[in-house]
């Protein structure tokens, strides 16, 4: 399960570095739930937070997305969760 949570980590790296100005405030930090699930937390920069989330959602949404369509070959539940 280890190596599904670091492939997740590692495709919301991939879309999230391009958004942002300050790459070297990016941190994402990923833990795993009793039943399995996994959230993820990406941590930028206040005057990042808005390019990630984009306008009416519409971005962070995509990459939760993308997090959950990633993990759903495996059945397991994954959660985005942006923390500015």
């Amino acid at each position: 399960m280890a190596e599904q949570t670091e492939d997740i980590v590692g495709l919301v790296d991939a879309v999230v570095r391009p958004l942002i100005e300050f790459p070297d405030d990016l941190r994402i930090e990923a833990s795993e739930a009793e039943d399995g699930s996994i959230l993820v937390e990406v941590h930028v920069n206040e005057e990042d937070a808005g390019k990630v989330i984009g306008r009416q959602g519409r971005v962070i949404k995509a990459v939760r997305t993308l997090a959950r369509a990633a993990a759903s070959r495996t059945a397991t539940h994954v959660e985005v969760e942006l923390i500015d």
